[in-house]
């Protein structure tokens, strides 16, 4: 989702509650769940969270976290996750260098 010059970042993530979404981490990981609920520090709670851990050398790995907290200090990039999209990618086929952390 884009925000408009018109939206403030919680109208944007009240938009994404009970919906899917990505989130990469200043540490370089990639999380994905069903948004339920965000505070004014950008606090996180994803229900079904999983994290998918790229490899050069192994397909994708997912490991599955439940229900999951993230930090708001910790979050690099949230963005709606289209799950149609997503089931047509084949990730055992995927090989990728894992994300650098974000520094300051």
């Amino acid at each position: 989702q884009i925000m408009s010059s018109h939206s403030s970042p919680s109208q944007t993530l009240t938009d994404l509650i009970n919906r899917s979404v990505c989130v990469i981490t200043n540490d370089g990981r990639s999380l994905i769940g069903i948004l339920l609920a965000f505070d004014q520090a950008t606090n996180l709670v994803l229900s079904n969270a999983i994290e998918r851990v790229y490899s050069i050398d192994k397909p994708v790995s997912l490991t599955p976290l439940g229900l999951y907290l993230i930090r708001g200090d910790n979050i690099a990039v949230i963005g709606e996750f289209d799950e149609n999209k997503d089931s047509l990618i084949d990730l055992n086929a995927i090989r990728a260098q894992p994300l650098k952390p974000v520094t300051h």
